[in-house]
């Protein structure tokens, strides 16, 4: 894969907790005036744009995720009326929030609630593949739009594609071409897996043994653990019995910290080399530097990568006293984006709205030659192959990621659409 080089020199060096309610209070964000026939006001369905935020907001992903994607969307919002003022379509905008608790049925019902009674227009983030695709179920029957930024599954672009649902911010064929066939290329090549039993790990361990058997190397094991998990002691040991040269951990968020742990404690770091398939910045802030240093993986954005995403994460730690991830990232971007399609849709009609997106090139703070696919509605941007910093190479707080190369959007994901996919 030939990927673009990027220095570390070249980077920028300047310098909630919510109560977890299954639908908590909406933020009404509005401009001067309810919007009449002359700003577009009745093109607006009940005058008014609804934003639906649906993710994890007390359990394993809160951090990743959570309830600061409200402030990123909230972000967004104010971005778009400061940019449009008094000619935006849009004049009110509601924001709405819910928690799924990472299980499909409460997803799915709180779709139905958001889409059917708080009259969201659109749903956007929902890690956990499983409530994703539960989501984009909901969506299709309501023809209301699903922008999924936290879960990585392809079958949102595979078999439960629709024409409601895009898929933002990255998958695991993304995550399994940058992590997993580097690996393989830098010796790596008998592989143990293991897993969480539910959408996204399967899903996960396909393009992952898929990437390491196409890039030459072996998957010996895989290995499946209940969601969510916090002692993983007897599949590491079961994970170590067929002398890998790489462990791979399909874990994310609260998962994979608990995993790293009971990893580096069982005396396996530096011993045998950790793959991990998902991180986030806020799981090494989690747990430190030195549990992670040298371990790399696939980021879909990084905060100190350009004075861009600086002076954007900048803002967003003058809210919330944190730097984002890349889901935070990915909810103002989806959120804005949105926003502009109405904008130039000149209404809140969500065919009107599709069509706005569908085979557009975008750029933004987390897009970067990004292209809406028209076909599976798979956003494509550029990607990262990155590797986490030994302690003495942090310069400040979350400075954790030294960025090893870009992988070009017509790299990153999968180009070829799935036949599974029909809109």
């Amino acid at each position: 894969m030939q990927r673009t080089r990027n220095s570390m020199s070249s980077f920028a060096r300047r310098p909630l907790a919510l109560a977890a309610t299954a639908v908590t209070g909406s933020l009404v964000l509005a401009a001067c005036g309810a919007g009449g026939p002359s700003s577009g006001g009745g093109k607006i369905s009940d005058d008014k744009v609804v934003l639906g935020l649906l993710n994890d907001q007390s359990g394993v992903y809160k951090d990743l995720s959570g309830p600061n994607s409200k402030v990123a969307i909230e972000m967004a919002v104010a971005d778009y009326k400061a940019k449009y003022g008094d000619k935006a379509v849009a004049k009110n905008i509601e924001i709405v929030q819910a928690d799924h608790q990472n299980k499909p049925d409460i997803a799915n019902t709180k779709a139905q609630e958001m889409y059917d009674r708080q009259k969201a227009d659109i749903i956007l983030d929902v890690p956990t593949s499983s409530a994703a695709l539960a989501v984009a179920t909901q969506a299709k029957a309501k023809k209301k739009l699903f922008i999924d930024i936290g879960a990585g599954t392809t079958a949102l672009t595979g078999k439960s594609c629709n024409k409601y649902t895009f898929h933002w911010a990255y998958d695991t064929y993304m995550l399994a071409q940058g992590t997993g066939a580097t690996a393989v290329q830098n010796g790596g090549k008998n592989w143990s897996i293991v897993y969480p039993d539910y959408a996204f790990g399967q899903d996960m361990t396909k393009s992952f043994t898929n990437a390491v058997t196409k890039a030459g190397g072996t998957v010996q094991q895989s290995i499946a653990t209940p969601f969510p998990n916090d002692n993983f002691s007897t599949f590491i040991t079961k994970a170590e019995s067929s002398k890998p040269n790489v462990i791979g951990i399909m874990a994310a968020g609260g998962d994979l910290i608990n995993f790293v742990k009971q990893f580096n404690q069982a005396g396996l770091q530096g011993k045998t080399q950790l793959a991990v398939g998902l991180m986030f910045i806020t799981d090494i802030h989690s747990l430190g530097v030195d549990q992670f240093q040298g371990t790399q993986f696939t980021d879909a954005w990084y905060w100190n990568f350009d004075d861009q995403n600086r002076a954007w994460a900048d803002k967003f730690k003058a809210k919330t006293q944190t730097r984002p991830s890349f889901a935070h990232a990915g909810n103002y971007s989806a959120a804005l984006q949105y926003l502009e399609a109405v904008q130039r849709a000149g209404t809140d009609n969500s065919d009107a709205v599709v069509k706005e997106l569908e085979g557009k090139k975008l750029n933004d703070v987390f897009l970067r030659n990004g292209e809406v696919r028209a076909a599976d509605h798979r956003v494509l941007h550029d990607a990262y192959l990155v590797k986490v910093k030994s302690k003495d190479q942090v310069k400040e707080e979350w400075d954790y990621e030294e960025v090893v190369s870009t992988i070009p959007a017509a790299e990153a994901f999968n180009p070829t659409v799935s036949t599974d996919c029909t809109m």
